[in-house]
């Protein structure tokens, strides 16, 4: 159970605040992507991109991060500009949350944590790149990402492109189906891999509107059911990447990865910079490509609400 006073480390924008009260539809953005996702200046014309997109189909974009303690639902452009300039801000999960609260910190929110101040501000969708989940070799390593437990626990319903290609994913869908989350294909009946529409797994049901997206995440919480929801919207067909070329790629970084002893929440930031490198930028190209798609997508599937 939530505090009571939970809502006293809560700040609006004027823009979130007013869709909220007035029942409008929101989408939330992390900030996790914007300090580390991306290089400067991209990711501040990827975080405007998507907020464009949002706004663009109605809904009200809310970016969340900490700022001086404080946990900002909706950022100003200063302040995502600031994010977007220093790569040093730590990246904050769930764990991380009360002390960079309580010491007045800034924190770049991941999946896990947006998830978490989502609920608290009241808002139902989320539009993120890929959820973390089970690492290659988590069965020595233990590496879980702590986006998993935050589905099974979050009433927020998670738009992707699946999970990032660099895990292991049918691990990943095996915890989802353990701690209860409903996988629900966007258009699709098949679980897409980040940089590929197709990481050869099947979703848990397919669903092909908004509306049908919207009914079906209503039900699960008309029925009182604990957790999130994850829909899944592969990338679009023309910025997929080949799989035989991405594949190598991912290999080479986890080799190498492995070999400097990476791992933990540094682990993901490293290996996407090592795609970014040996891909000559088209990992990046591609990850813009299905951020700025289920921003689209979660702005539809909030409006239909």
């Amino acid at each position: 159970m939530k505090p009571q006073n939970y809502r006293e480390y809560l700040e609006y924008s004027p823009e979130v605040k007013t869709a909220l009260d007035r029942g409008g539809a929101v989408v939330a953005l992390e900030t996790t992507i914007i300090s580390h996702g991306f290089n400067y200046p991209e990711n501040l014309e990827c975080a405007r991109e998507c907020e464009r997109i949002i706004r663009a189909e109605g809904a009200a974009p809310a970016t969340i991060g900490i700022v001086n303690g404080k946990i900002k639902i909706g950022l100003g452009g200063g302040e995502i500009e600031h994010f977007a300039k220093n790569p040093d801000i730590p990246k904050c999960s769930r764990r991380d949350a009360a002390v960079i609260i309580a010491r007045g910190l800034n924190g770049a929110t991941t999946v896990a944590a947006t998830m978490l101040f989502a609920e608290m501000a009241g808002i139902r969708f989320f539009a993120t790149g890929g959820i973390g989940g089970v690492h290659r070799g988590a069965r020595e390593s233990f590496d879980i990402s702590a986006d998993l437990e935050e589905l099974a626990r979050t009433n927020v319903a998670v738009v992707c492109a699946g999970a990032k290609s660099i895990l292991d994913i049918p691990l990943t869908l095996e915890y989802l189906e353990t701690v209860g989350v409903a996988v629900l294909g966007y258009g699709t009946d098949v679980f897409p891999a980040f940089y590929l529409r197709d990481s050869g797994c099947k979703t848990d049901y397919r669903v092909d509107t908004p509306f049908e997206a919207a009914k079906l995440f209503a039900t699960k919480e008309a029925l009182g059911l604990k957790g999130g929801m994850l829909i899944v919207n592969p990338i679009p067909p023309g910025d997929e990447l080949d799989a035989d070329f991405i594949n190598e790629k991912i290999n080479a970084a986890l080799a190498k990865a492995k070999e400097l002893g990476i791992r933990g929440k540094a682990a993901t930031p490293f290996l996407l910079a090592e795609l970014h490198k040996s891909t000559g930028g088209k990992s990046v190209a591609a990850n813009k490509a299905l951020v700025f798609n289920n921003a689209r997508v979660a702005a539809r599937i909030a409006q239909a609400t």
